[in-house]
């Protein structure tokens, strides 16, 4: 009796700590720092619509889409496993470590994702459930299987997924879409490629032994970094659009002058720099990190200052994506409104 008694108490407690000892690789597959940013984008653009849902409703719309973010970065890890795997900047990734299995990240990204997008839809409304399900399936599927390795503009049209969480947090404020949330998606959009074109200049080996066709490796650094600097151009054009759109103050206005004119001179920089120059390209990929989180910042900063302070929504006042903009509380402050149209 005690012999057989033994094992299966070893077996549970090594079941539970076998457990234990890998949750830090299953929060890895959901690629936590990709998380953190697409969360702070998504919040800013839940905090600045012109209404807000309750405290409850808005905290697990939060925690909806960063859990929808770590299941597109699971799904992602799963279908780039062979490519992950040879490349020195993912090879310690839990797939290539033999950690998690391709099986388990694949449910694992699949069950997260239905539970993120079933509870957006539980606690906002279908619009932003749906606007979520969509930047699942963009990332995991058209960027990761479709883009990334078939052509050099994958990062240019992939980061369109990236650029979403804004427009899913305004949306599960008010059931719609606007000009506002889409100038955050244009600001991201834009900011994309500068971004990850500075960090694969100094990863062009890498791509290269993958088989990825990454702008650096097919067009060649003097090309990408040309490409750098315009779209750096025309994302401190974009930064503009909240001050002309009128919801981001005299404060963001004077940070997107100073800090937009360091990121083009940092793009110049590095399109003027010598082949061997590898800093010039790091210093880049840091501050644009840095721009987006203090614009982003700065604007939520001017929402919560009294100027732009939104209506905060009661139970009865949520909106749906049936709801008519003129009908909703506070539609009068923002008019640059039209509704999503459900599947």
């Amino acid at each position: 009796m005690n012999t057989s008694a033994i094992p299966l108490s070893r077996f549970r407690l090594t079941s539970w700590s076998g457990w234990a000892e890998r949750l830090p690789c299953f929060i890895s597959l959901a690629k936590p720092r990709v998380m953190a940013l697409s969360l702070f984008t998504a919040f800013v653009g839940l905090m600045v619509a012109p209404m807000r849902p309750e405290p409850f409703p808005g905290v697990i719309a939060i925690l909806a889409i960063a859990a929808g973010a770590g299941a597109a970065g699971a799904l992602n890890m799963w279908y780039d496993a062979d490519i992950d795997a040879v490349m020195a900047r993912t090879a310690m990734r839990p797939i290539p470590r033999g950690k998690i299995s391709k099986a388990e990240a694949l449910v694992f990204g699949l069950v997260l994702g239905i539970i993120a997008v079933a509870a957006l839809a539980l606690a906002t409304n279908l619009a932003a459930a749906t606007l979520l399900a969509g930047t699942i399936f963009f990332y995991a599927v058209v960027y990761t299987a479709w883009l990334k390795r078939t052509t050099r503009q994958n990062i240019v049209i992939g980061g369109a997924a990236g650029a979403l969480p804004p427009v899913i947090g305004w949306a599960a404020a008010t059931g719609q879409i606007g000009l506002e949330p889409l100038a955050l998606f244009l600001i991201i959009f834009l900011w994309t490629p500068p971004h990850f074109w500075a960090l694969a200049l100094n990863r062009t080996d890498d791509y290269a032994r993958a088989g990825v066709p990454m702008l650096p490796v097919v067009s060649g650094r003097t090309a990408t970094t040309r490409q750098i600097l315009i779209y750096s151009g025309l994302l401190v054009l974009a930064s503009e659009l909240p001050l002309g759109l009128g919801f981001a103050g005299a404060t963001y206005g004077g940070i997107v002058a100073t800090s937009g004119g360091a990121f083009l001179l940092l793009a110049f920089q590095l399109n003027r720099s010598a082949a061997a120059d590898r800093r010039a390209a790091h210093r880049l990929f840091v501050f644009s990190i840095a721009y987006l989180f203090l614009l982003f910042a700065t604007l939520l900063v001017d929402h919560n200052g009294g100027a732009f302070a939104p209506k905060q929504l009661s139970r009865d006042d949520r909106p749906s994506a049936s709801t008519p903009a003129a009908r909703q509380p506070g539609a009068v402050r923002s008019v640059h409104t039209f509704k999503v149209r459900e599947a």
